[in-house]
């Protein structure tokens, strides 16, 4: 019984429904940023004092559209994972450290409780991978079944 709670094998469907939400809200969230520009991407960023923020809007725009949407599909879900945990740890840093001098320790936390939520899933995805029902998935059997052949 222990043996199976702490296989990770039993926690890959998980994996899939962690990657397909954590994807997804990257996704949408760095399509936003250009949608609208002056409230949640470049006026956001020179609100907030990020330098550079005509560059650091694509950076962080484009990282999360190419990566959430790799995550979606499970491609290169361990890779794609790691410049998410950056970009999240920099928008935590950027605005919820403020938040907590000025407003305090509850506001703060309520108003992170997302980042925090998409910090810890990337960080599953960075251990556990994409699961079954991915691309990296079926990149790996491939990979495996051509080893078998030669």
């Amino acid at each position: 019984m222990i043996n199976k709670i702490l296989d990770l094998q039993s926690s890959v469907p998980a994996a899939v429904l962690i990657r397909m939400i954590t994807g997804y809200v990257f996704f949408v969230e760095g399509i936003q940023k250009y949608l609208y520009p002056d409230t949640l991407g470049i006026g956001r960023f020179i609100k907030i004092g990020i330098p550079y923020p005509h560059v650091m809007i694509h950076v962080s725009a484009g990282a999360e559209i190419i990566c959430g949407a790799l995550l979606m599909v499970g491609l290169f879900t361990r890779l794609s994972a790691i410049p998410l945990i950056i970009n999240i740890s920099v928008a935590i840093i950027s605005t919820k450290v403020m938040m907590f001098v000025q407003k305090g320790f509850w506001p703060a936390i309520h108003e992170s409780r997302l980042d925090f939520t998409m910090l810890v899933s990337l960080i599953f995805l960075l251990i556990v991978g994409a699961g079954c029902y991915s691309l990296d998935e079926k990149l790996s059997e491939e990979k495996n079944s051509t080893r078998d052949i030669s």
